[in-house]
């Protein structure tokens, strides 16, 4: 028979996690961007291979790494975490502060991670060890543990699927990912079933003008006043052209303009994302956004029609409601009052669903940010500071206790997912307290 979960966990967590501060630390010291996460990889693989009978893949889609765990008969369980890093200059002034410089298209660049992804690589290591050193006795079948580039992106899980990931290592049965957010206190954990993150689009637009002399812009067509005006009206489809209970963003920026004050330039990109929750949203946010560029440009009498290019997509992350459903079993019992079983639907997108291919998956949200931050209700407190969120420069989540709790919940959901009955639809999981 076997042990009860909550038995495994309990007696074969980590004590200690200093070493897996300090590699954390490491990791976020030297953050590496989308398609370029080399280093990152060589560490990952050397850790990974000090453990017995693990077999490695790499090099699938790009700067992956995929582990290997066989330990007899039953499921295959997939966990995954994303590496890569973005563009930005931190400004958190942590003694571990990234000062990470890269090149993109040839111009040299800030780098640091400031999504999380540090987080994600520490705890898919820590779980890891847990699962294949400490509690093997304890589970049977194959655990695949998946570090994924380029989720930034949008394209890193696809790419892996692409290169015939599933030709080369076993197909999972079950898959299980996590994110750090800083709109949760460190140590909650967000979970909901059915659609949890939204789905996401970018595309550049290149808007034509005429250059010219500032002195004279009657005889320029100025592109920086016609992107200004996109913009404008862009903003307004979402609050006049979708229905009032329809959960959608839309954000325009520019992304390049004049070199000089008195300089009125040719052109000019302006960028465009949007999030939404129904296909038919995105396909609306889709036309109106080409429709109001198009026909500013004609009232702007612009030269050339605009040019629209997709950047990056991003699907729904759906849970699976069956496997959902155990989980929150596993969680409540494990986590107690720090585990919200339906947290909102966040506008925060998402690549991992690429990985399925119909198997049921769940994602969850991993809180890091200091309790102090937030009322009695858990949400940040409008009468502090507001919290750095996700892609901006002071982004710093606690170390503790997120990446305890976060390597906490990779190993009950892999043992959720090892104890499965045959069949979802029997619910008859040990679930774990603790």
């Amino acid at each position: 028979m076997m042990d009860r979960v909550s038995d495994v966990v309990a007696n074969c967590m980590l004590k200690d996690f200093l070493g897996y501060e300090e590699l954390y630390k490491h990791l976020h010291l030297h953050p590496e961007l989308s398609n370029a996460e080399s280093k990152t990889c060589d560490l990952i693989r050397s850790r990974l291979t000090a453990w017995d009978k693990v077999q490695l893949h790499t090099g699938i889609g790009g700067h992956s790494v995929v582990g290997v765990f066989k330990n007899g008969d039953g499921p295959t369980v997939l966990l995954r975490a994303d590496i890569d890093a973005l563009p930005i200059q931190e400004t958190t002034r942590l003694p571990y502060q990234s000062t990470a410089i890269s090149s993109i298209d040839g111009i040299q660049r800030p780098v640091m991670h400031a999504c999380g992804h540090d987080m994600h690589t520490t705890c898919l290591l820590a779980a890891t060890e847990v699962l294949v050193s400490r509690a093997r006795d304890h589970w049977s079948g194959t655990l695949v543990v998946l570090f994924q580039p380029a989720e930034e992106r949008g394209t890193g899980a696809q790419a892996m699927v692409d290169d015939s990931l599933w030709d080369k290592i076993p197909q999972p049965d079950y898959l299980f990912g996590q994110h750090v957010v800083a709109n949760l206190p460190a140590g909650v954990i967000g979970l909901r079933s059915g659609t949890i993150m939204a789905g996401a689009e970018s595309m550049r637009c290149k808007i034509y003008g005429r250059g010219g002399h500032a002195s004279q812009p009657h005889r320029a067509i100025d592109a920086g006043l016609l992107a200004s005006n996109c913009i404008v009206r862009l903003q307004q489809i979402v609050s006049r052209e979708l229905a009032p209970g329809d959960t959608a963003v839309l954000t325009a920026v520019p992304l390049s303009a004049g070199v000089a004050e008195n300089i009125i330039p040719d052109d000019l990109e302006v960028g465009v994302d949007i999030r939404f929750i129904k296909h038919e949203t995105r396909d609306q946010l889709r036309r109106s956004i080409r429709r109001i560029i198009n026909a500013e440009c004609q009232a702007s009498n612009a030269p050339r029609t605009p040019t629209f290019t997709t950047t990056r997509t991003f699907p729904l992350t759906i849970n699976d409601l069956k496997l959902t459903s155990l989980l929150k079993d596993s969680f409540a019992e494990h986590f107690g009052q720090k585990l919200n079983p339906e947290i909102a639907i966040s506008t925060i997108a998402e690549d991992f669903p690429n990985l399925s291919s119909g198997q049921p998956y769940v994602f969850w949200h991993l809180g890091c940010s200091d309790q102090s931050c937030f009322d009695l209700e858990g949400r940040p407190d409008a009468d502090l500071p507001p919290i750095p969120m996700n892609h901006s420069s002071g982004f710093a989540p606690l170390i503790q206790p997120t990446l305890r709790v976060g390597v906490e919940a990779l190993v009950l959901a892999a043992l959720t997912g090892f104890n499965i009955p045959s069949s979802l639809g029997q619910k008859e999981i040990l679930v774990p307290k603790i």
